[in-house]
């Protein structure tokens, strides 16, 4: 990303970038991108097909600067052999999607069963959850389990919902206080994190639909759908909802490119976005597809997860603001996580601090609650 601002301010950037949505907000205000929707057509095929709430990430301020790569879904994952260690029956297990889905079953009584878990030596202490081991915009879903709203639907502007601060930092710190995850959790390697979660070390843990296809290829998990158990993240209260967070790479255009090189690109841009040609970028990598049409795609439609993770948890994902102040929130928001989550501070003050960090920072721009 700092190279792309580096060669823009050179006038030498690629005229074709792909970047998560989320800077599209800040890009677009610095006038390093162009706004795709002057080269294209939106309402002609295939660009017609793409799901209405992909293109939603796609647009700031009225107007659509990219086209979706991709799609994804966030997924809270259970070890289906734990569960029935601990008494579990098929039937539980087959339709905790559903409850979790309902609010029936919460991020409370995923605790509780995880606890079970290490109680009952089925799994290791420490090791019944596993979250995200770094920063990264699923934390949010958590903030949405307990009520948050990332930005006003009416104004645009950012949202500090100080009582979901608080809940989902209470969450995370009473997590550590049950021993069902470590205080020094975050910071562990990658790659240990997913040898655990392919080996079924772990009671529940939360990553991304495409990390099924480095389990399989890369950390030898050979019976996914025999072993695992996948929802949405569950709600954190009564406030709050299960959820799941998309996070779409987009196409973009460069604006130190020419017309003519913009208007070959938006139409490579298209072209790519066809439902075969999108699906060999979807199959392969274990991402979602773009649009209705593309699930229908023979060889798309023949990937069980692709097709299950389309039915079960696309219909629920929303995305992060492609608001440009988005990352003085975001920082503050992880912030409050570590040190909630390491007892720097308590739950209570640490979403205080973010409050007033924010609101020190983006004034009348953000709504405190």
């Amino acid at each position: 990303k700092q190279a792309v601002t580096l060669a823009s301010e050179a006038e030498n950037a690629p005229d074709i970038i792909v970047s998560g949505h989320e800077d599209i907000g800040p890009w677009s205000e610095a006038g390093l991108i162009r706004p795709i929707e002057d080269y294209v057509y939106f309402d002609t095929w295939p660009l017609n097909t793409i799901y209405p709430n992909l293109l939603e990430t796609a647009s700031f301020n009225d107007r659509i600067w990219g086209v979706p790569q991709d799609a994804e879904a966030r997924v809270m994952f259970w070890s289906i052999p734990a569960l029935e260690a601990i008494g579990w029956s098929r039937d539980e297990i087959d339709s905790l999607a559903n409850r979790v889905r309902s609010g029936e079953f919460t991020l409370y009584d995923m605790l509780d069963t995880v606890k079970t878990m290490q109680d009952e030596g089925v799994i290791e202490p420490g090791q019944g959850f596993a979250p995200r081991v770094s920063n990264g915009p699923d934390y949010w879903q958590f903030y949405q389990s307990f009520g948050g709203e990332m930005a006003d639907p009416e104004t645009g502007k950012l949202v500090v919902d100080t009582a979901a601060l608080e809940g989902m930092y209470g969450f995370f710190a009473d997590a550590v206080e049950e021993g069902v995850v470590s205080k020094t959790h975050l910071g562990t390697e990658w790659d240990v994190w997913h040898q655990n979660a392919a080996a079924g070390n772990y009671g529940a843990w939360h990553g991304g639909t495409w990390h099924k296809a480095q389990w399989q290829n890369q950390f030898g998990l050979d019976d996914f759908f025999g072993e695992v158990q996948y929802t949405l993240i569950p709600a954190g209260n009564e406030n709050g909802h299960a959820n799941s967070i998309t996070h779409p790479l987009v196409y973009l255009l460069s604006a130190t490119s020419t017309d003519d090189e913009s208007a070959i690109a938006a139409e490579l841009i298209a072209m790519a976005s066809a439902p075969e040609i999108n699906a060999l970028h979807a199959v392969k990598s274990a991402h979602l597809g773009i649009s209705e049409d593309e699930t229908r795609v023979p060889f798309y439609a023949a990937d069980e997860w692709l097709t299950a993770a389309s039915e079960r948890l696309a219909p629920y994902t929303n995305a992060i603001p492609n608001n440009a102040d988005f990352g003085t929130f975001w920082t503050a928001m992880y912030q409050g996580l570590e040190s909630s989550w390491t007892g720097a501070t308590t739950p209570e003050d640490a979403a205080q601090t973010v409050a007033e960090t924010v609101k020190q920072s983006l004034g009348d721009d953000v709504i405190v609650r």
